[in-house]
Formats: structure tokens, sequence, C-alpha cells
């Protein structure tokens, strides 16, 4: 028997019980500074160092820090179903929990690439200095999507959610577009799961809302679809 297909979607929420702080506040801004100064390639061309700088201390921050219990639970619906996991989120925990197969929008945090060449992407965990450059000799960048970018894999992950017979959304508030245009793309008949402690989104017949922490509510839902098949 085929196993049914799900898709998680991902955001910063999902990643806050491990000690990693949401993308924004309320004011629009990203650990005390204005998205705009570093997180736009208007940005990278006025202040590199500015830019540099906030990316080496969210990478150093993120080697402080493990994956939590919703991370790890997810890891376990493997056994029993196809798991796409979709994540907004820069950081490289689903990956550590022990997830399979990861698509990350936005870009990773643990990755540079060439300014120049975009398809030239190499791993890196340390500082990045503008003494960094890539074979071509070209200054290596974030390899994060910036506000303002294409979203290279936006249609990879239209297709994936079109597909799925579950999609599990949690700790993303699906308020950012591109990303939250994915849900419009489900199935009609697809069983749609929200992990959210303060969900704002529009009731619909195949929606269940879970008000928890993304650690208490993606538990109960691997139980649930566990469960499920083994019934």
């Amino acid at each position: 028997m085929s196993k049914q297909s799900i898709v998680v979607l991902s955001g910063a929420g999902i990643s806050a019980e491990s000690g990693l702080k949401t993308f924004r506040d309320a004011n629009g801004l990203w650990e005390g500074h204005d998205v705009m100064e570093v997180a736009t390639p208007q940005g990278w061309e006025t202040n590199q160092e500015l830019v540099l700088k906030f990316y080496n201390d969210r990478r150093r921050q993120l080697l402080e820090v493990l994956p939590n219990l919703a991370h790890k639970s997810l890891v376990q619906l493997e056994k029993y179903y196809n798991v796409q996991i979709i994540t907004q989120n820069v950081d490289d925990l689903h990956e550590r929990a022990g997830s399979s197969h990861i698509l990350h929008l936005h870009g990773e945090l643990l990755k540079v690439r060439c300014t120049k060449n975009p398809s030239e992407i190499i791993h890196w965990n340390t500082d990045l200095t503008k003494e960094d450059y890539s074979s071509s000799g070209a200054q290596l960048r974030p390899h994060i999507v910036w506000f303002g970018e294409d979203v290279p894999l936006l249609d990879e992950a239209t297709h994936l959610v079109s597909k799925a017979a579950h999609i599990i959304i949690v700790g993303t508030s699906m308020q950012v577009y591109p990303a939250a245009s994915l849900i419009d793309f489900a199935k009609p008949n697809a069983k749609i799961y929200l992990v959210d402690p303060q969900p704002a989104i529009s009731p619909r017949s195949n929606l269940k809302v879970y008000k928890e922490k993304a650690t208490k509510g993606i538990q109960k839902i691997v139980n649930e679809l566990i469960n499920a098949v083994n019934q």
C-alpha cells in the first residue's frame, strides 16, 4: 500500500521554542534592525559590513541551539507517510532533527553563494567577511532570499502542495507572500491542520485548528495521523 503524502509548511514559530527569535517583531524590526537594512539587495549595496555582521550573528546563534520536540515529532511521520517539509526558515533544525526532505523557500543560513553566479552555493558555518570570494573571484553573500528577490523554489513548492493529501501549517501566520499563497494550491479534499496560539485564518470544512505552541500542537497532530494509519 502506497503512503499518503504530507506537506509541512513551517515558519519561525517552530524554531522559537529552540531559542531562535522569530523573523520580525510587531514594529518590523529583526533583532533590532530595520529589515530594509539587512534583508534587501539595497541594504547589501549600501552597507555590506552591516549585512555580513547581521548574518554572522544569526549563524553563531543557530549553532548554539538544538531542534525541539516539534522538529523531532515530524520525523516520526516518515515511517507512515511521504513527508515533505517546505520551510520559510533559514535554520537547519529540521535537518538536524532528522527529516529527510526539506525545501528552504527563503534560503539557508549555513550556506553562502557567489554574487555573480547564484548557482555556486557553498556550505558555510563560520563568519563571512568581505575578504571571502567565490571560485570566480566574486564576493560571497549570504544564501538568503531577500525582500524584492525572486523565490527560486516557489514553483516546486506549489507542485508539492498541490499533490498533498495532508497539509500541516506550523509556526507561520501565512501572511507573508509569496509563501502565503501556497495554501491556495491545496487539493479541495486535502486535510489541513494549523498549529497557532493565535490563529488568523478563515474557517473551512477541511481545516482543523490547534491553538497551541508548536511542540504541543505538532505532537497531537502526529499522534492522530499515526493512529489513523494503524487503525
